[in-house]
Parts: structure tokens; sequence; C-alpha cells
């Protein structure tokens, strides 16, 4: 479960996001779109501990996450977030970014999952490569696979799939909501792409200037 209650962000005298107040149960999706600059993105930030409320308080499990006064470390949060740039580390291989959230876990696991994910996402062939060594289009899919592999509980995607060709973009959501579906993850999903926004499903919620204007129960309709 993600909850929001009165939830704003300022920056400055700049109202970036609010007052919104959402609850988003664990197993649902909710699918986020808007103008740029309508506080899309801000709202993920404020739920993954990136940014602290100006007002308002995030709950995430029943518990307090974020609010003015308390602030709960990204890492503690159970989230996974794909953001619109991949953000890639340069020093580490692509099997080596996809594997940095199971560190700790068995060799062998580690291996099976990275190989998994990386066939599902046609990157098999390039485990071995760098970063600065694929393409854009790539690197966005690496960075889902990062992701995807930890299987998070609550899975924040922020455009994941701008720039991907159409068969890749059928291939990552099946894979995007096979995992969540397995996790009964609370799955949010911002979009441009109206066609997107009908194979996530789920439910639709616009946001513009900062504020949810309104929802539709069943993107798939």
């Amino acid at each position: 479960m993600i909850a929001l209650h009165n939830l704003e962000k300022r920056y400055g005298h700049v109202q970036a996001l609010g007052p919104v107040s959402l609850e988003m149960p664990a197993g649902t999706t909710t699918v986020i779109q808007g103008p740029s600059g309508s506080g899309k993105t801000t709202l993920l930030r404020l739920i993954a501990g990136l940014e602290r409320p100006s007002n308002g308080e995030i709950h995430i499990g029943g518990a307090l996450a974020g609010s003015p006064d308390h602030m709960q470390p990204p890492h503690d949060r159970g989230v996974g977030f794909v953001f619109q740039t991949p953000s890639l580390w340069p020093h580490m291989t692509v099997a080596q970014n996809v594997a940095f959230g199971l560190l700790g876990r068995p060799r062998s696991e580690i291996r099976e999952r990275v190989g998994r994910i990386l066939a599902h996402m046609a990157l098999d062939g390039l485990s071995r490569r760098y970063p600065n060594q694929i393409s854009g289009g790539q690197a966005r899919r690496v960075a889902i696979a990062r992701t995807l592999v930890t299987r998070p509980r609550r899975l924040l995607l922020d455009e994941p799939l701008t720039h991907l060709e159409d068969e890749l973009k059928v291939r990552v959501i099946e894979l995007i909501l096979s995992i969540a579906g397995e996790e009964a993850s609370t799955l949010v999903y911002v979009t441009h792409s109206p066609s997107e926004a009908r194979d996530i499903g789920g439910t639709l919620l616009k946001l513009v200037d900062g504020v949810f204007t309104t929802s539709t129960d069943d993107t798939r309709g």
C-alpha cells in the first residue's frame, strides 16, 4: 500500500505538486498522465524518498515514510524506481549493473536471475559491454532490467519505454506486468502514451498543474 495524504511539494514560491491525496493498495496498478511540468516526476520522487514533502504525509506499507519532519531512507522503502534517464554506472558492465541490487544473494541465484532478465530484454549478447558501448535504447532497457530483477513490492516507472521499438515495448510491458503480478506489487506508471496506458491497464489518473483532475477505473477500455 502507498498512501498519500494532502501531499505537497514547493520549490521556493513555486507549487510543484498538490495538495494530492491518493491510496494505491498492494497489487494495484495506477497510470498517471499529464503535460510536461504537471508534477508527475515530482510525485514519484516523493514516494521514492528522493524529495522531502513540503506538507502532508506519505505512508508505505502502513508506516509513515515521508513528511516535512520525517524521511525514511529510500533504500528502506522497498521501492524500485525506473527513471526517465537510464543513469547506469559507467565502470560496470551491463550484467554488473543489472546484478547490483542482488548483491549479497548466492552467486548462482544472481547469475540465473540476471541471465533470465537480460534474455527477456533482448540484452543477453551485451552482458560484458560497458554503458559507453551500447545505444541509448539499450541503456534504457538495462536500467529497466536493473530495477525489475529485484522484484520490488512497489514499482515506480517514469516514462520507461521512450525511444524503444514497438516490439520491444510489448515484451517489456509483459515482463513488468508479470513481475508486478507475481509479487502483488503496487505499480505506478507515468507515461505520455495512450497506447502504453491501455496496455498497462489499471486506474488512469490525470495530473494537471500539480493536482489530479479526472480518473478512469480501467485504462484498457
